[in-house]
């Protein structure tokens, strides 16, 4: 695995990290992969490592603000992330890659594929690209993240500590996983944990959740649609989750769905052999690429 820099502004970088076709000579469709909100791009690692196995280059951006890449002080709405990923994916070389997108990252998995299908061959939607933020209790639930970070801004808990408590409340990550999630956050001056996103950067996401909905790209969706979505345990939200991905299994061409029921909601993390079987499945559904993918083979990418 290799960390690669791509310019997307005059001022943004995103740090990719990339892993080749494990086997030699394969000639897989390459992944992209896109993390959610408050996450990173090393949380997909146990699922590239075996979707790169399996022959199959992968490559799992850090959004903006997000894990390596640079953190300007604005532009986190949903359009500027994209352009973002537009930027990156031409200057890979990724025309035609098979797209996997969890929670924020399967909006603007949506949007990608809407706005710039000639880019994307097919799609996975790991519990989000259903979601509806408009409703006053999605609102109050972000507002609660968003004062949790401002808190958090603060610095309350040591990498020790943190630690712990992901072991204690994830028993099935690996510390692969353990450590990804730790990447959530800097240290700070003090030796405590801050993390990356403020509160102002939480909400702005979130209000561009709140003005797009999912459905607003299903009509535009050409290509297959893989749906791996969780069933809350809240009975209310686990009726809504149901409702809103039948909604989505109805609107989008090719959907199909595989529900993960008594998971929890980084389902990359819990259950990466699951995951990267449901996505090579997909893979094995569409066309052959017509070329792999060169990382580095545009101006301006370079080792990290």
């Amino acid at each position: 695995m290799k960390n690669l820099r791509i310019p997307v502004s005059q001022t943004v970088s995103l740090n990719v990290r990339h892993r080749p076709a494990g086997a030699p000579g394969a000639t897989g469709r390459p992944f992209l992969l896109l993390h959610g909100m408050l996450s990173n791009a090393r949380m997909w690692d146990e699922v590239a490592g075996r979707l790169a196995t399996a022959g199959h280059p992968v490559y799992a951006v850090d959004h903006r603000g997000h894990g390596d890449s640079d953190a300007p002080p604005d532009g986190y709405e949903n359009a500027a992330v994209v352009t973002d990923l537009v930027e990156a994916v031409t200057a890979l070389g990724l025309s035609g890659a098979l797209v996997a997108g969890h929670s924020w990252g399967a909006h603007l998995a949506l949007r990608l594929a809407a706005e710039r299908p000639e880019l994307v061959a097919g799609l996975a939607l790991i519990d989000g690209g259903w979601y509806e933020f408009d409703g006053p209790v999605m609102r109050a639930f972000w507002e609660r993240t968003a004062d949790v970070v401002r808190r958090a801004q603060q610095g309350t808990t040591s990498a020790a500590d943190m630690r712990a408590y992901l072991k204690a409340t994830h028993p099935e990550w690996s510390s692969t996983s353990i450590e990804a999630r730790l990447a959530d956050y800097r240290v700070g001056p003090d030796g405590l944990l801050v993390p990356r996103l403020t509160s102002e950067q939480v909400m702005s996401i979130v209000e561009s959740l709140q003005r797009e909905a999912p459905a607003d790209w299903y009509p535009k969706i050409t290509v297959p649609v893989r749906l791996l979505p969780i069933i809350p345990a809240i009975p209310q939200l686990s009726d809504q989750v149901r409702a809103w991905v039948a909604a989505a299994e109805e609107a989008l061409d090719q959907a199909s769905v595989r529900w993960y029921p008594g998971s929890d909601h980084d389902l990359h993390a819990g259950a990466p052999d699951e995951i990267a079987a449901d996505l090579l499945l997909l893979a094995r559904e569409l066309p052959p690429p017509a070329r792999a993918a060169r990382p580095g083979g545009k101006a301006g990418v370079r080792p990290a």
